[in-house]
């Protein structure tokens, strides 16, 4: 039974991580590119490995066979659907009176592709957490498909409907459904943030957007951050984040000029500098009983994770 804080840490180092950025560099110029399916996961090891919860480290089980599999299943899926077009497309060439039904179908192209962009996403964070550990424990996600979509197409439009200010109560709900639906083994996540109080700081940012030429958004961004972690529990514990926009301002600034004056190769400090900021501004306090969580492992494919990596979709699991 732990009732002390649990606190975050970070440990990579930027050194560490710029040698495995000349490695997988090099291995995925000799294979032609194939090697960057191992290479990601080489990186996805890396920042695990050096992530520590209450003396512990994470651990990632994915490997870029997997990753390879994932890909070609989505590559095969866009094929299908771009040839479908082009065959569309053929049989109502200009001329034959279709280019009206041309329009439609072209739009209908882009309206399943944002769908699946949508999906993927989902789907993506069910495989990264299937394969993430904590002291021999594996995470997994529950989300439903038709649930996330309908989430995301709802709070898109909402947002567009109401020129952008439903947008703060969408993160809100977004982020409740990718907590609740997170588990720990046997043990769920909760959350309990009705996202009202983001509304005032999401107006506030936008006001000063202006006058601040922007950087005010490092302060509504650290606001999310403290409140979205604030009301997320598990059971008897309850997690807390410390970021303030001043720092968080700082790190912004100093890690563009790091990269910028470096000429691209002080990238592995910055990220790991980002890395160690978020990391360690989180910590958990209260009671819980983790010889009582059960083993819960999930099998999932990573073809969603195929076509987050095609759409250029990053998903995070904090």
């Amino acid at each position: 039974m732990s009732t002390r804080t649990a606190q975050l840490r970070y440990h990579g180092t930027g050194g560490s991580l710029f040698g495995l950025f000349i490695v997988n560099g090099l291995l995925t110029m000799i294979t032609l590119g194939i090697y960057s399916f191992w290479a990601k996961t080489r990186l996805r090891e890396f920042h695990y490995s050096h992530t520590e919860l209450d003396g512990d480290r994470f651990a990632y089980h994915g490997t870029g066979g997997e990753l390879l599999v994932g890909s070609l299943k989505a590559f095969g899926i866009i094929m299908v659907l771009v040839i479908g077009l082009v065959a569309v497309s053929a049989l109502l060439a200009p001329g034959s009176g279709g280019e009206g039904m041309q329009l439609v179908v072209s739009i209908g192209f882009y309206v399943v592709i944002m769908l699946l962009a949508i999906l993927a996403v989902n789907g993506a964070r069910r495989y990264r957490l299937s394969r993430s550990s904590w002291r021999g424990i594996r995470f997994s996600f529950h989300g439903q498909y038709g649930e996330f979509l309908g989430l995301m197409v709802r709070g898109t439009l909402l947002s567009v409907v109401t020129l952008g200010f439903w947008f703060p109560l969408f993160q809100n709900q977004r982020r409740r459904f990718l907590v609740e639906n997170a588990r720990f083994g046997s043990e769920p996540f909760l959350y309990d943030g009705d996202g009202k109080a983001l509304v005032p700081e999401f107006l506030k940012a936008v006001l000063l957007t202006i006058p601040t030429l922007g950087l005010y958004w490092c302060w509504y961004a650290a606001f999310k951050h403290r409140y979205f972690w604030e009301h997320t529990a598990m059971r008897g514990a309850r997690f807390r984040s410390t970021v303030q926009g001043g720092p968080l301002l700082a790190l912004t600034l100093t890690n563009l000029l790091l990269v910028i004056f470096t000429l691209g190769l002080g990238a592995a400090w910055a990220i790991t500098r980002a890395q160690a900021f978020w990391c360690d501004s989180i910590s958990m306090y209260g009671t819980v009983d983790w010889a009582s969580i059960q083993q819960r492992a999930q099998d999932v494919s990573a073809t969603a994770e195929g076509l987050a990596d095609g759409f250029d979709i990053d998903v995070g699991i904090g």
